[in-house]
């Protein structure tokens, strides 16, 4: 017996509660796909026209500064975040990368590769990036990356 096929809206809400351990089944708003022309499948996905996030070849997900944004007031969804010593605030977005010695708090679900958001004590967005090492190392080390940044609030990207 064949799985009933899912829309992309309810594909899209399962993949995100799945990768971010987060519930955001009916609150979450209209969603606009965009669908590679070559295999058919969701390339990235908007809403209210502004970028949410990219699909990555590995199943995850690339969040948009837009998209944590939205993701940061799901108050599970702050376990899959880092808060970010005030000192290196101006660093991070800009979109530098954050360094272990200033991480002040890691989430849980904060795992090596892992996407992540790096927050401030107000839990406001500073950039997005990709996990190099796990939570427990975080807290450990006092030296080497702990997340590449890929996009800051201030980055060239955004501006």
């Amino acid at each position: 017996m064949k799985p009933l096929p899912l829309n992309p809206r309810n594909k899209l809400i399962n993949h995100i509660s799945v990768l971010f351990d987060t519930n955001v089944n009916e609150e979450f708003p209209e969603i606009r796909c965009e669908f590679s022309k070559r295999t058919g499948r969701i390339k990235n996905f908007s809403i209210e026209s502004n970028l949410f996030a990219t699909l990555r070849k590995d199943g995850g997900l690339a969040l948009t500064i837009f998209g944590a944004k939205m993701m940061v007031k799901y108050t599970q969804f702050i376990e899959n975040c880092i808060i970010a010593e005030d000192d290196v605030i101006p660093f991070i977005s800009e979109g530098r990368s954050l360094f272990c010695k200033h991480v002040k708090w890691c989430g849980k679900n904060v795992n090596s590769g892992s996407d992540v958001v790096v927050i401030d004590s107000r839990y406001e967005v500073l950039a997005v990036g990709k996990a190099v090492c796990g939570n427990n190392i975080m807290k450990k080390f006092d030296y080497g990356v702990a997340v590449k940044i890929r996009e800051g609030i201030k980055s060239r990207t955004n501006q």
